[in-house]
């Protein structure tokens, strides 16, 4: 099995999954990535239109002006993002995902077993899918072995009044505006998306979901990884 050089992590941001839909967001705050071509906003995880598979979404580099000509310059060849699911319910992950862009593609790799846990990765090539990287002009979808992925810019989906939430902070107000104001309204992220069948993660933790005890549970997080 052929391996690429070491990434370790320099953000992330997690979330369980069950088979509903859950998110996790941090946008704008997170001050050791904010502004990079690292900087996760958001992570989706849901139950697909097909009731047998997974959706799995990482959305990256917010604040991105709306109608960007293209986006290869804007991935980066050097970060690694990696979906990790634990599925024994030990917070370690036992299967990854890995996307990262070649050219004018993004790779994905898994799911399979990580070569390490924690913060250090390594990418097993035995597993290579791609997509060409959309545009707002060329939207690409792929799928192969039972598998979707897509790879490219989207609006911003994620609603937040941050003004407003900045000012309840500091004192200045005491409350939230009904409605409020979207700060990231059309605004652009980059959004790396796999779907991908149940049946591709074996296991999942029983007895511990409080809506369907029967119904397997996977906690499932995204971390972006810069090569060393």
């Amino acid at each position: 099995m052929k391996k690429s050089k070491l990434f370790a992590v320099i953000g992330g941001i997690g979330v369980a999954v069950l088979s509903i839909f859950l998110i996790s967001a941090d946008h704008i705050d997170a001050p050791a990535v904010q502004g990079t071509t690292a900087d996760i906003t958001d992570f989706y995880a849901f139950q697909g239109q097909n009731s047998s598979n997974f959706v799995f979404v990482a959305n990256v580099q917010g604040l991105l002006p709306p109608g960007q000509p293209t986006d290869e310059a804007v991935f980066d060849e050097t970060v690694l993002l990696e979906f990790n699911i634990d599925s024994n319910n030990d917070l370690k992950e036992d299967y990854v995902i890995q996307a990262i862009k070649r050219g004018d593609s993004m790779y994905f790799f898994g799911p399979s077993a990580p070569a390490m846990q924690g913060l250090e990765s390594t990418i097993a090539t035995s597993t290579r899918r791609s997509v060409k990287i959309s545009t707002k002009d060329d939207v690409q979808i792929t799928e192969q072995d039972g598998m979707k992925f897509f790879a490219g810019p989207r609006e911003d989906p994620f609603f937040f009044d941050f003004n407003q939430y900045n000012a309840v902070l500091s004192g200045t107000a005491s409350s939230f505006n009904n409605p409020g104001m979207d700060t990231f309204a059309g605004t652009n992220v980059l959004s790396v998306v796999v779907e991908f069948p149940k049946s591709m993660l074996p296991g999942g933790t029983t007895g511990v979901n409080p809506f369907a005890a029967s119904t397997p549970m996977y906690n499932v997080w995204v971390e972006a990884k810069r090569k060393q």
